[in-house]
C-alpha cells in the first residue's frame, strides 16, 4: 500500500500533494475528493488508492483496474474560472500526464479526445473531471486519473483496446516515481494555464493527437454522427466537418476511421455534455 510519506518524499511541488490521503481500498477516489472539497479542503489535496470498488470513467462507466498494479488518484483544484473553461481541463490533464509518462518511460504518448491517452493506439490512461459551479464560477474541480502501469492481463473484451506501461516496456515501472512526476507536471501546467488562460493548452494537445483531418464516428446516447476532424474550439470542443457544415461536440465516444470521406455514415441527432457538474 502507498504511504503518504513515500509519496511526498522528494516531491517537487509547492501546493499539489501537500496533503495526500492514501487507501488500500476505497469506493472511488473522486467521491472521496469531492466529499473533502465540500467541507472546505484546500486546492492540491490528493486521494490515492490501490483499489477502487466503484471506480468510474466517463458517462458513468466502471473503471476496472487490478489492485496494487496501477495508478489511481484524484486531485482537488479550485481554479475559480467561468464554467466554459471546464471543457479544457481534460486537455490540460492529458498533456501534463503524457509528458510525465514520456519522461519516466521514454514511450510516445498520444492524446485522444475527449479524455484518453494512448500508446501504440491502445488506451493506457483515462481522465474523469467532476466539478461544482456556484454563481456562474467553477467552485472546485476533482481531476480523476487512472493509468495502467504494471497490469499485464485485461478482460477479453479489452485486450485489443487497452495496454499498460509494463506491457509496452516489457518491464515494470516504479509507480511512486511516476506519481511524483505526474503530479509535478500537473502543477507546472496548471500554473501556466492559470496565468495564460487554459486555451493555451490547445496547441500542446493538438501536437499530441493523430485525429486531425481523420474521418471519425462520434456516438452519443445511441446516435452516431460522422465527420472529419478539423480541430478544437477555443473551449475544448471537437470540431467536425460533417455533411457540408461545421459542428462542435463536447461529449461522445470517438472511433477514428481514417482519411477518406467514403467511410462516413449519415448524420444523426443532437449533442449533450458528458462532464459531471453539480
Amino acid at each position: 500500500m502507498f504511504t503518504e510519506r513515500e509519496l511526498r518524499k522528494g516531491l517537487k511541488t509547492k501546493s499539489f500533494g501537500t496533503k495526500i490521503y492514501t487507501f488500500q481500498t476505497i469506493d472511488s477516489t473522486n467521491s472521496c475528493a469531492k466529499a473533502v472539497a465540500n467541507i472546505g479542503a484546500p486546492e492540491g489535496i490528493v486521494v490515492i488508492s490501490e483499489e477502487q470498488t466503484e471506480g468510474r470513467g466517463r458517462l458513468g462507466r466502471a473503471w476496472l483496474a487490478n489492485p496494487a498494479e496501477n495508478l489511481m488518484f484524484s486531485l482537488l483544484l479550485r481554479p475559480q474560472v467561468p464554467p466554459e473553461v471546464i471543457n479544457l481541463l481534460p486537455l490540460y490533464v492529458a498533456v501534463a500526464t503524457a509528458q510525465a509518462i514520456e519522461k519516466i518511460t521514454g514511450l510516445k504518448v498520444e492524446c485522444k479526445w475527449p479524455n484518453d491517452l494512448l500508446i501504440n493506439k491502445k488506451k493506457v490512461a483515462g481522465i474523469l473531471i467532476e466539478g461544482s459551479i456556484k454563481n456562474n464560477i467553477v467552485e472546485h474541480v476533482v481531476v480523476g486519473l487512472g493509468v495502467n502501469v504494471n497490469q499485464t492481463k485485461f478482460p477479453d473484451d479489452l485486450m485489443l483496446k487497452a495496454t499498460s506501461l509494463q506491457l509496452q516496456l516489457n518491464k515494470p515501472v516504479d509507480r511512486v516515481a511516476l506519481f511524483k512526476e505526474v503530479l509535478s507536471s500537473l502543477e507546472t501546467h496548471y500554473k501556466h494555464s492559470m496565468s495564460t488562460g487554459f486555451q493555451s493548452v490547445i496547441p500542446f494537445w493538438t501536437r499530441r493527437t493523430t485525429m486531425l483531418n481523420k474521418s471519425i464516428l462520434i456516438s452519443q446516447s445511441g446516435n452516431v454522427i460522422s465527420g472529419i476532424v478539423t480541430g478544437l474550439s477555443r473551449d475544448g470542443g471537437l470540431v467536425l466537418q460533417s455533411n457540408g457544415s461545421e459542428r462542435t461536440f463536447f461529449a461522445g465516444d470517438v472511433t477514428v476511421l481514417g482519411d477518406t470521406p467514403e467511410q462516413l455514415l449519415p448524420l444523426s441527432a443532437s449533442e449533450h455534455s458528458s462532464l459531471a457538474i453539480s
